[in-house]
């Protein structure tokens, strides 16, 4: 029963957010996954992309991962871990619950995140994913 309870949570609807001193309002689903593989550094203005993510056994992790990215949230650590590894590039950045993901996404210029829509507010920016 608490599996299903998980599920439902996990299925709330959620948003791609970002920082509102990112000026972009949509991103091709190519871009994103650029993004959140760690291998598209900067915005088109050539601000700093700050990737921000929930733990890998979060239910919105999953979720993400799978519908956004059309990855497995082991796949998205196993590229990440690559990177940290050889020395080419970092992880991004966990947060450990959906009003930190808000709080962080709000107050660092270009960060970029996923929330769920009942906790997303005035203070970030709603990106569409095409």
């Amino acid at each position: 029963m608490n599996c299903a309870t998980n599920m439902a949570w996990a299925v709330e609807p959620y948003d791609v957010v970002t920082n509102s001193s990112v000026n972009e309002k949509t991103l091709p689903k190519s871009s994103l996954r650029a993004i959140f593989g760690m291998r598209l550094h900067t915005w088109p203005d050539g601000t700093a992309i700050r990737v921000f993510v929930m733990p890998d056994d979060a239910p919105l992790h999953a979720t993400f991962s799978k519908e956004k990215l059309n990855v497995f949230p082991y796949q998205l650590r196993s590229a990440w871990d690559r990177l940290v590894f050889s020395g080419t590039g970092q992880a991004p950045e966990t947060v450990a619950s959906p009003e930190e993901m808000l709080a962080r996404v709000a107050s660092t210029p270009g960060a970029i995140g996923y929330l769920i829509k009942s906790k997303t507010d005035g203070r970030v920016n709603v990106l569409e994913i095409k």
